[in-house]
């Protein structure tokens, strides 16, 4: 019963292995005791040392954002899945994309698919924000700025040298409402622009913005 306490008091969030040891100090045998409550379902295994407890135990759903910065750090959530989220494009996402400091990584969890990609140290600290879910947890994700620069600098071959192509791609392949671009900070833009990585691109997108900004006042 005591133990059954313990673990509705994690309630959502993601937990170590170590965390866990700490309240079964009193099994002899803790990590059997481990491996039986992942069995049982009471807990579920996200990968070796890390845990969330099964809803069972919990009023709450994961966060899916706030797992994906745990699960591999320094990381924050960007590119499409954080373009989503402020519903800039209108495709729903599947996987949860990062960008990390580290080597790319992807894993496949029970509880998701969760990619990471490796960003430029100069411009990877611009941009990033802390939201608050509803159990007051927090997690770290681009600004809508910071996520559209990701997009656009870590897509491979993606061959942008126009304002003309540029808006052409924000339209038809990203499916952007243009209008709705015009909420966004050029200041954050012009941030990314200064951090030195592929400057060009991004002073491309910065005029692309600051047309749809003069075009609509």
């Amino acid at each position: 019963m005591k133990l059954l306490k313990e673990l509705q008091k994690l309630k959502a969030v993601p937990f170590t292995h170590s965390e866990l040891l700490s309240l079964l100090h009193k099994y002899k045998n803790p990590n059997d005791k481990i491996k039986n409550m992942v069995i049982q379902g009471e807990i579920i295994r996200i990968k070796k040392g890390l845990y969330v407890t099964s809803n069972l135990f919990r009023e709450n759903t994961v966060s899916l954002e706030l797992l994906a910065n745990t699960l591999y750090g320094p990381s924050y959530i960007s590119l499409e899945w954080a373009l989503s989220h402020y519903g800039l494009i209108p495709e729903r996402v599947y996987e949860v994309s990062s960008i990390t400091t580290k080597m790319a990584k992807h894993y496949n969890t029970p509880l998701g698919q969760f990619s990471y990609t490796k960003g430029n140290k100069s411009l990877y600290p611009i941009g990033i924000v802390l939201q608050t879910n509803s159990d007051n947890t927090s997690y770290m994700i681009a600004s809508k700025e910071k996520a559209l620069c990701d997009k656009l600098v870590y897509t491979p071959n993606l061959g942008i040298t126009s304002q003309k192509a540029m808006r052409e791609y924000l339209e038809e392949d990203l499916r952007i409402d243009l209008d709705s671009l015009t909420e966004l900070n050029l200041q954050t833009i012009e941030q990314c622009v200064q951090s030195g990585y592929k400057t060009k691109l991004l002073m491309i997108l910065y005029k692309v913005l600051q047309d749809l900004k003069k075009a609509q006042s």
